[in-house]
């Protein structure tokens, strides 16, 4: 199949400025999903998606694909799908082939090495449309209504480990074909969960303390 790797990465970040080429351990945050990608795709067929000059730049120091698009893609409200839609008409006009997209999000920084070859392969032996990652909820949880807390997936008194799990997406990685691309699905109703336990699925950088937290693993050998 004729994958092509995307990642998006808006200029816009309130919480925390300059968020996709904010250092992590010495190197821009866009940078590690950009070195991941490298290890299993040639440069052609990696694309920063952008409306910033800045990270664009950071972008093509490691000699990937640039895609540059319109600041109305650049908002608070703009959603990855939209993102996702527009580069594939960019493919398109280009006759550039794509059968199915890899999104990476910056802000996942750090992924298990061998991630995108259980992805890919998952993907393809499952025949679906989408593919997604996925970790164990492990927790109780509810919700407060007037002042009264009502359990969602457990009983009062019934053990965390009795519980029947939820799962949470992480962000690692989406693989999503062309065809629910152009939907504007990436997400599809037939989507493959790939279970992803480790302590890079808890790793999403948000907040200034995300930042300090990921440095912490990684000066640390914790990965």
């Amino acid at each position: 199949m004729n994958y092509q790797i995307i990642i998006p990465a808006r200029g816009g970040s309130k919480r925390l400025p300059g968020k996709n080429i904010h250092p992590l351990n010495g190197i821009p945050l866009i940078a590690y999903s950009i070195i991941f990608a490298k290890k299993n795709f040639p440069d052609s067929r990696i694309w920063v998606n952008t409306d910033d000059d800045a990270i664009a730049y950071a972008a093509m120091q490691y000699g990937v694909s640039i895609t540059n698009r319109p600041k109305e893609l650049g908002s608070d409200t703009t959603s990855t799908a939209e993102v996702l839609f527009y580069q594939g008409q960019y493919f398109s006009i280009h006759n550039i082939p794509c059968d199915a997209m890899i999104l990476l999000q910056p802000t996942n920084p750090l992924r298990p090495e061998n991630l995108l070859k259980v992805a890919i392969e998952s993907y393809e032996t499952n025949q679906r449309s989408s593919l997604a990652s996925f970790s164990i909820l492990n927790r109780k949880f509810g919700k407060i209504k007037n002042n009264f807390f009502k359990p969602s997936n457990y009983k009062p008194g019934e053990r965390l480990q009795d519980v029947d799990p939820d799962y949470y997406e992480n962000g690692l990685i989406y693989i999503t074909n062309i065809k629910s691309i152009q939907k504007k699905e990436i997400i599809t109703p037939d989507v493959f969960p790939l279970i992803t336990n480790t302590i890079e699925s808890t790793v999403d950088i948000d907040e200034p303390h995300d930042i300090l937290f990921a440095e912490f693993l990684i000066k640390n050998n914790l990965l």
